[in-house]
């Protein structure tokens, strides 16, 4: 597979009329630096020496309108250069965010947020400053390589050999330091991922850092996290320290050899005062560009290891994908049936977390689905709309097998509600209608009533347009679940998920809620994830499982008489009360 610096520069590929334009305006820029050394010599062996000053006069002008023609084609390079880089740079942060929407919930347990939002960001920030100083100084090294070693040659060839024995050792040089930095570049990376994550998790959970004291195990965590970005940076920068004191004693070495030679050169009148000036510009033209690549070395070490950790998500496999011929799924009657199925994280069966489950729910039923945590609730639900793909067995809506249809029109037929009530920063009404933007006032109000939401958003002063906060601060975790509850009905779904989504509320309000979704879940099938055993009695069917089995189903009143898990369940909730 070719270098990931290389693939992801393809990028470039929409912006090419672009570059080349930039280029050009960079070879004249190259050009005119080229001409400088040259019209110093004219001065000194021409003007000077002869004390012409006509001649020193013209030539200074000279030299100013050069400077100043290489002003204005550098600034259109700058210019030029700095937007391909940018649009190089939106483009493959659109690629790479649009791959993540592709991700499936398989794929997003491989990656941490932190890492997500570092390599769209910092990630992609390095390649970008890549690509910028590539248009500008990593095309413009060479030519002035390869321009001043000419002119070298052109003035006196053998002078030039003796200095061009440098070059080779330089490079080498250069190269070393380059291939040493690049693994630790990656490193600083991964660890600057740590650092993030870390970050993230703490600002994210604040308010349980604080409810449990732990903000000095929260700092013991940054400052590890800290102290080994600190130590990895450090050990690369002092690669770099010791690299530039090098180079910049191969480049005193170098004139000093100009000096000597050229001046015997001069002594034995083979050669001017003015050719020696001129060699010793033409000479620092040609090495310095290499201590430029020495330098930037550290961007292209960066930019390499950064190319690759996008391509971690560009190359990621979707483990849930459509199938080429996959089929719109027709009008959905709600019919859901699971068929031998087993499940596995590791996409093998040696840990299975649901193991031979087979379920049947018919249109417009009520499913409860209880357990033990670990026992595999959430993840039948997930298996519904397709966030993960089935390790064994089939699962079909309406007889049709949910790997053989579009997941947009699976998933458009389904609503869900999880137990950790996502908002998105905006008014209420934005997030209640999130599922379906063309929603009406009086739908969002209507979903809204349903889910008990109603009452508490007209508290607000201003209503369904309050905002609710980055990922709904403001709003506390009962109301977060009444609102992701109305954004579920809403888009008034056949298949209605709801998973253990009115844990934080009280339990008037969930009997409330209870009420209304009686009503709302008529003619729909429904599954129902819940702690509170009082929720379900009167759910058509209740799954009791049992390490990723189905250890009973059927009523209330069936499995009171068959389960002794279900009843230890009852008893333990409601004290053996009254049993309906």
């Amino acid at each position: 597979m070719a270098n990931p610096l290389i693939r992801i520069l393809g990028y470039v590929r929409p912006y090419v009329r672009t570059s080349l334009f930039a280029i050009g305006l960079l070879l004249a820029s190259v050009a005119a630096d080229l001409t400088i050394p040259t019209l110093i010599q004219r001065i000194i062996d021409y003007g000077i020496v002869p004390k012409d000053l006509t001649v020193i006069v013209t030539t200074a002008l000279l030299m100013i309108g050069v400077a100043l023609l290489e002003a204005v084609v550098t600034i259109g390079n700058t210019f030029l250069a700095v937007r391909v880089a940018q649009s190089f740079a939106a483009d493959v942060r659109s690629a790479a965010f649009h791959k993540i929407q592709k991700f499936s919930f398989g794929n997003l347990d491989k990656f941490q947020t932190g890492q997500l939002i570092v390599r769209l960001t910092s990630d992609v920030n390095s390649i970008q400053m890549m690509v910028m100083m590539g248009l500008r100084m990593f095309i413009r090294a060479p030519i002035m390589i390869v321009g001043s070693i000419t002119i070298m040659f052109l003035i006196n060839a053998e002078l030039a050999k003796i200095v061009l024995l440098l070059l080779p050792f330089t490079l080498l040089l250069a190269g070393a330091f380059v291939f040493k930095a690049q693994p630790m570049f990656l490193g600083v990376q991964q660890r600057l991922d740590k650092l993030n994550t870390v970050l993230q998790e703490n600002l994210a959970g604040v308010r349980v850092v604080k409810a449990f004291v732990r903000q000095d195990h929260e700092a013991k965590r940054f400052e590890d996290a800290n102290a080994d970005l600190t130590k990895q940076s450090t050990n690369v920068l002092t690669i770099f320290a010791i690299l530039f004191p090098t180079m910049q004693i191969i480049i005193n070495v170098s004139l000093l050899g100009v000096v000597w030679f050229g001046g015997l050169e001069v002594i034995g009148g083979r050669f001017s005062i003015g050719d020696v000036v001129a060699f010793a510009n033409y000479l620092l033209t040609a090495i310095m560009p290499l201590l430029f690549f020495a330098m930037m070395s550290s961007q292209l070490s960066a930019a390499n290891a950064s190319a690759q950790r996008i391509y971690e998500i560009l190359d990621s496999d979707i483990e849930v994908k459509e199938k080429p011929d996959a089929q719109v799924l027709p009008e959905v009657k709600g019919r859901v049936v699971f068929e031998d199925v087993s499940f596995s994280y590791s996409a093998n069966l040696n840990e299975p977390v649901l193991q031979n489950v087979n379920l049947v729910a018919e249109p417009g039923q009520t499913i409860a689905i209880l357990g033990a945590t670990g026992s595999g609730k959430s993840t039948i639900i997930d298996l519904i709309p397709r966030f993960y793909d089935v390790t064994k067995g089939r699962l079909t809506v309406d007889g049709v097998d949910v790997r053989d249809v579009t997941l947009e029109s699976l998933r458009s037929n389904i609503g869900v509600a999880l137990q950790e009530a996502i908002l998105f920063s905006g008014s209420i009404r934005d997030n209640i209608r999130y599922g379906k933007p063309e929603a009406s006032e009086e739908e969002v109000i209507s979903a809204a009533k349903a889910a008990q939401a109603h009452e508490f958003i007209m508290s607000f002063p201003k209503g369904y347009d309050t905002d609710v906060g980055e990922r709904g601060a403001g709003l506390s975790g009962g109301q977060k679940q009444r609102v992701s509850i109305a954004r579920a009905l809403l888009v008034q779904p056949k298949i209605l998920i709801l998973d253990d989504s009115t844990s934080s509320v009280d339990v008037d309000t969930e009997a409330k809620i209870q009420e209304q979704l009686d009503r709302i879940m008529e003619n729909r099938t429904s599954f129902i994830i819940a702690q509170r055993i009082s929720t379900v009695l009167k759910a058509d069917k209740i799954v009791v499982l049992e390490k990723g089995r189905v250890a009973a189903e059927g009523t209330h009143s069936e499995l009171m008489k068959s389960s002794p898990i279900y009843r230890e369940i009852y008893d333990s909730q409601l004290g053996g009360g009254i049993r309906l």
